[in-house]
């Protein structure tokens, strides 16, 4: 890790595992993240970001999360400003990534918590490290089996900006493409659209909670069912009201959600 720096409101530390660099953030209150520290009394919260974005759009919910119990957000390699890798990476090697970023901060207990492509990510970050994980929280997955070509999963993530999204949401999503820039968008969207998620969620042995905003077109009612269906330990929620970036129009309902659902299954594992 890099030495630590402060904006916003949020530390950061560069993180440099697999040839690749990405960034950890955390709030003040949350233990900086660090090896060979004492472990953390209860697994912390980790927060993925999706395909184009960065941290930002998680940071409601990361301020209410952090307000209980540690949590740190990920900006993953070639998003929000970290350097572009040489080639295109695969979710699995995304996956890879996580659990040995994590494991070089000497987080070794955790909840998953991703979004959008941050839940393949996720995903493929439990099925690397099925000993560190506790729980894990997929909000908003894609790829929903109606959108599986290119053009419709556009227009039903344009449709949700358009109709469902608040200004400030979109101008964090807009303004995080730009900053991703389209190469590297281009070259991670057929890898998005091509995951299999629903088979590899299968693979994972913790609970799941798939979480979506009742009006979110991109994750449906029918797709995100069938994913909780997936899992031995699977659980449905969905936040009254919103569409697909649920995190940011309602952090506190989503974080309640999200602890609910902890509480309720860390006591029957």
């Amino acid at each position: 890790m890099k030495i630590p720096s402060t904006t916003k409101g949020l530390h950061s530390a560069d993180v440099e595992v697999l040839g690749l660099t990405g960034r950890i953030l955390w709030a003040e209150g949350t233990p900086a993240p660090e090896p060979g520290t004492e472990p953390l009394s209860e697994p912390a919260y980790i927060l993925i970001h999706g395909i184009g974005v960065s941290h930002r759009y998680l940071k409601r919910l990361h301020g209410v999360l952090a307000a209980n119990s540690p949590t740190y957000s990920l900006d993953l390699p070639g998003f929000g400003g970290t350097p572009k890798p040489g080639h295109q990476l695969s979710v699995e090697e995304y996956g890879a990534f996580i659990a040995a970023a994590l494991k070089s901060c000497g987080i070794d207990s955790y909840v998953l918590v991703g979004h959008s492509m941050g839940a393949q990510f996720a995903i493929e970050a439990a099925l690397h490290a099925p000993e560190q994980i506790r729980q894990l929280v997929l909000m908003g997955p894609v790829v929903d089996s109606r959108h599986k070509n290119v053009r419709r999963q556009s227009v039903a993530l344009f449709l949700d900006g358009l109709l469902r999204e608040s200004p400030s949401s979109n101008w964090i999503v807009i303004s995080d493409y730009f900053r991703c820039g389209p190469r590297w968008y281009l070259a991670e969207l057929p890898v998005m659209m091509a995951y299999r998620t629903e088979e590899r969620l299968a693979g994972v042995g913790v609970p799941v909670l798939v979480l979506r905003g009742s009006r979110d077109h991109v994750a449906g009612p029918e797709w995100s069912l069938r994913l909780s269906r997936a899992v031995a330990q699977g659980r449905l929620a969905e936040i009254p009201g919103v569409g697909h970036v649920a995190q940011h129009m309602r952090p506190q309902a989503v974080a309640d959600a999200i602890r609910s659902f902890v509480t309720a299954t860390t006591a029957h594992r």
